[in-house]
């Protein structure tokens, strides 16, 4: 699935060079690098511990306690921001996202940048009706009257495929499906028209039938408002289906990114290689289950060379000997491993 060529032009989100710490001072985030144009999908993909919801938090300035932004940048880009902001040569204004006090989010939050976690539930009041707790965010956040927001929440909830939205408005979260739920969640996600939404294992605990909803519905959001995806997940299922580019994550750094279907018909790290093989995409008659051996190092511990190499089948002693950078490959894809630069890509 690919976004419109023209919408890909501008990019919407950058993220040069981010390091996020932990207690401690360990580097759980290390040097991560890309960009998110208008319209586009990226599925971060990765174990769990491997950076993607540290990645995307500094993102959303939610960050959990003790962790923290210490290098580089977060740029959202749009034709009106609200912060530390420049404007650039086409006319647009970027909105450095890292140096924002709480005051600056909140502008920013929900209005240019909308959520969706994995469980709608824990995100909503269970002491409000779903269409009221809609209604505020369109309240505070577009200024609307009350009768106003009324009438759009009414309009967001069928937009997002609630049927009978109108009396889904009056309803509590408890009276509603996992599914409604998630849609309650995106429709608030949506509502002030944000540029990027971060969608983070969004679709993790619904059911198939569930999820493909969900992930049309996020197409078509896509599609009809260029909205730009950033899909967090560890099923390489829902990034084939939706997602135009693939960054895989692997003990806090991107070892491999490019576009979804050439990555995954061919990748180009070993890491990325395993998880095929063990997610096994199209793959029904197996019968036993395949595993990737070994551990992952602990979040933030120092390596001399590729974090992969003690789970890897084909490292040397030059993967070891120091640090492995990110070489570029051409036609947009990057992997951090020496097999790919020893056979000749260009680096």
């Amino acid at each position: 699935m690919s976004a419109p060529a023209e919408t890909l032009r501008r990019a919407v989100l950058t993220v040069d060079g981010l390091d996020v710490t932990v207690s401690g001072g360990a580097r759980a985030v290390r040097d991560v690098s890309f960009t998110l144009g208008r319209g586009e999908a990226v599925g971060l993909v990765g174990e769990s511990g491997s950076g993607k919801s540290l990645t995307c938090r500094s993102a959303l300035g939610v960050l959990p306690a003790g962790c923290e932004v210490t290098a580089g940048r977060i740029t959202l880009e749009a034709t009106a921001a609200t912060g530390s902001t420049s404007t650039g040569a086409n006319g647009s204004t970027s909105t450095e996202l890292s140096s924002l006090t709480r005051k600056q989010w909140n502008a920013v939050r929900g209005s240019r940048v909308g959520a969706v976690f994995q469980d709608p539930a824990s995100y909503l009041n269970p002491s409000l009706t779903v269409g009221r707790q809609l209604a505020e965010q369109l309240r505070v956040g577009r200024g609307l009257a009350r009768s106003a927001a009324h009438t759009r929440a009414v309009e967001l909830f069928g937009a997002v495929g609630l049927h009978r939205p109108d009396e889904v408005f009056h309803q509590f979260p408890h009276e509603l499906s996992g599914g409604m739920l998630q849609r309650v969640l995106i429709a608030i996600a949506v509502s002030c028209e944000p540029e990027l939404l971060i969608a983070d294992e969004a679709t993790t605990a619904l059911d198939v039938v569930i999820q493909a909803e969900i992930l049309e519905l996020l197409a078509r959001l896509r599609a009809e408002r260029g909205l730009a995806l950033l899909l967090v997940t560890h099923d390489l299922a829902v990034v084939a289906e939706s997602c135009d580019r693939i960054l895989v994550m692997y003990a806090g750094e991107i070892v491999e990114d490019g576009p979804t279907a050439e990555v995954l018909a061919a990748p180009s790290h070993p890491y990325t290689e395993a998880l095929l093989r063990v997610a096994s995409l199209g793959v029904w008659g197996r019968r036993e289950l395949d595993i990737i051996p070994g551990r992952p190092p602990e979040a933030g511990a120092d390596l001399p060379g590729c974090r992969f190499a003690d789970r890897c089948a084909h490292v040397t002693p030059q993967c070891t000997a120091g640090p492995v950078a990110l070489h570029e490959l051409g036609d947009g894809r990057r992997a951090r491993c020496l097999r790919p630069a020893a056979s000749g890509a260009a680096v």
